[in-house]
């Protein structure tokens, strides 16, 4: 029986570098070639769709993540429109999620996967469905749309949980 050395599982965040390099490749892309006004701390999905016949309509805020398969529309050739379609900072766009035209998402905003945006959503909103409905507002998140109260509570319970064992064991 021959002995083979165990090498390290290899996992696919190992890649996460090549990832930022082409997210920031493709935002200079599309920031200086397209016009488009996307911050340079936006994290995207490479396989995002920014609409390119009307690119300087596309305003995307700071610490924002726009997930995979997103369409940011900023036209509309049935009715001859060209406006202008904004993302506000600290947002969060679920997968497969479809903006529209003339959009404006407030700052601070969580977009669920698969919505349809036909209105402007206020800043601190959660929204969803086709089309998109406000679930919930005046919530707080940190970068990229995480919840701040939720992510705090949750490690909270979770150190309380661990010093309760500790004290009863």
């Amino acid at each position: 029986m021959l002995h083979r050395e165990k090498l390290p599982m290899r996992s696919l965040n190992q890649l996460i570098r090549v990832q930022r390099v082409l997210v920031a490749i493709k935002r200079a892309y599309y920031t200086r070639f397209w016009g488009m006004d996307i911050h340079p701390t936006c994290v995207f999905s490479l396989s995002a769709r920014f609409d390119k016949t009307h690119p300087k309509g596309v305003h995307v805020g700071a610490e924002t993540y726009i997930a995979f398969d997103v369409a940011i529309l900023a036209h509309d050739m049935t009715r001859v429109l060209q406006c202008h379609t904004r993302i506000g900072n600290r947002c969060f766009i679920g997968a497969r999620s479809i903006i529209l035209p003339g959009v404006e998402i407030g700052d601070g905003c969580v977009i669920g996967s698969g919505s349809v945006v036909t209105k402007s959503i206020p800043a601190g909103s959660i929204a969803a469905g086709n089309p998109a409905t406000v679930l919930r507002s005046n919530i707080e998140v940190g970068p990229f749309g995480r919840f701040t109260a939720l992510v705090d509570e949750t490690l909270r319970r979770e150190r309380d949980a661990t010093l309760q064992d500790r004290t009863e064991a």
